[in-house]
């Protein structure tokens, strides 16, 4: 940054202490969680609707997930157990928000690949006791359906893990079908929220594009759910704000999971009003 760009800087940050604005930002941020808190508490936690064995998403809770993902995650493995405790998640970014760093800090092993080089330098250098340890491993690459078995076996990730979570935001659906020799036992992918059950939407696939933020972008519930049927996998729960689903390997399903297994039984309307990050600020420590 320039000498007039630092001048700037501190002349803004000057500014706004000046006129309280860093206060009332304090204050303002601290009522928007009072009242998303009291949203799920409302709507959700004592909510009948997710007082029912189907429901998994009374057991949410956010560590270090984007919304409540944590808690139906561990849900899903204190039903059906873990087995190497392997994870795969791609589209992590710095790793600070994803499906899986809280599993890291339960033991877990696992590989992480992102796009961005800049992404990959920051994961190696925050999470290097864990790089040490030999519980992540992390890799370049812009994912497409061509290319994600063979970042896998680059990665050298085991045949049978235990969870997969696919978070590009476009070509999810696409690189779920892609994935044809690896059977993860539990599968987390982001949906499309806008559209409802009984609509199948896909996004035409571009293996260049990325999303453009807008609603032109993944699948619906109903394609990914039709989808997990064909790879042998039940929907089983998406996240309450309506970005994520959940689906398990129809073989582990047993009575562990009381169905139905449908989009329609399953969604979650847009809500993605509840994007906070209750307590502290995130830092890794792994």
């Amino acid at each position: 940054m320039s000498s007039f760009g630092n001048f700037k800087e501190k002349l803004y940050v000057k500014l706004r202490r000046t006129l309280f604005l860093e206060n009332i930002d304090r204050k303002l941020a601290k009522a928007d969680h009072l009242q998303i808190d009291e949203y799920l508490q409302r709507n959700l936690y004592h909510n009948a609707r997710y007082e029912s064995a189907d429901k998994l998403n009374r057991f949410e809770f956010q560590a270090f997930s984007q919304f409540g993902e944590d808690g139906i995650i561990e849900e899903i493995f204190r039903r059906i157990g873990t087995t190497n405790q392997y994870f795969v998640e791609f589209g992590v970014e710095t790793g600070v928000e994803t499906n899986t760093t809280y599993l890291l800090y339960k033991g877990w092993k696992g590989l992480w690949i992102d796009g961005s080089d800049e992404n990959i330098n920051t994961i190696k250098q925050n999470f290097s006791k864990a790089f040490a340890q030999g519980n992540l491993n992390a890799i370049q690459g812009f994912i497409t359906a061509e290319n994600i078995e063979q970042l896998f076996q680059k990665g050298n990730v085991p045949v049978d893990f235990d969870l997969l979570s696919i978070d590009i935001d476009r070509n999810d659906y696409y690189v779920w079908q892609a994935i044809t020799h690896y059977q993860p036992r539990v599968v987390i992918i982001e949906y499309n929220s806008i559209f409802r059950p009984g609509c199948e939407f896909v996004v035409d696939y571009d293996a260049n594009a990325m999303w453009d933020g807008t609603s032109n972008t993944s699948a619906s519930l109903e394609s990914l759910y039709q989808l997990g049927l064909k790879k042998g996998y039940k929907l089983v729960a998406s996240s309450f704000s309506g970005v994520n689903a959940f689906f398990v390997r129809e073989d582990l399903i047993n009575d562990k999971f009381t169905g139905p297994f449908t989009a329609e039984n399953h969604f979650e309307s847009p809500k993605y009003f509840l994007y906070h990050t209750p307590g502290h600020p995130r830092k890794v420590s792994l």
